[in-house]
């Protein structure tokens, strides 16, 4: 059994990113208080914090051919349970920074991936391998 991650992420706007984590992404809400809310973020635990809103200039690193956003997080999904979700982002009209295409098609590594950005301005990236055992192929 792989272990759950626990990710803690500043949100300078908690109620619309839990409506976002919650209602968008489908992620069951658990314990929370006035700062901040857990998530089962795709069995991994998610807690969104309230820090006030800064000026911090976002970066990108370029990857087959895209500026993938640092930081960013999220997590590799099953194939089809990628394209599924996929689908469902794009009739929630999602604004994706890096739109759904599979990356480094026909090399080792070769995925699934997509990036959006929550509320707040935090990056996640979803991404899924057709042969997951090419996870960490060099």
């Amino acid at each position: 059994m792989v272990s759950p991650f626990h990710l803690a992420i500043p949100v300078h706007n908690l109620e619309l990113c839990r409506i976002f984590y919650r209602d968008v992404l489908g992620c069951e809400e658990g314990r929370s208080s006035d700062h901040w809310v857990d998530f089962n973020f795709f069995n991994h635990q998610l807690v969104i914090h309230y820090k006030p809103k800064s000026d911090s200039d976002s970066y990108t690193n370029p990857v087959d051919g895209k500026d993938v956003p640092v930081p960013h997080f999220g997590v590799v999904l099953p194939w089809n349970t990628f394209h599924a979700f996929a689908e469902e982002l794009k009739k929630k009209n999602i604004a994706f920074i890096i739109e759904p295409y599979i990356r480094f098609e026909g090399l080792a590594g070769e995925q699934a991936t997509m990036f959006f950005k929550d509320p707040c301005g935090n990056a996640l990236e979803f991404k899924a391998f057709k042969d997951i055992n090419q996870l960490f192929v060099k």
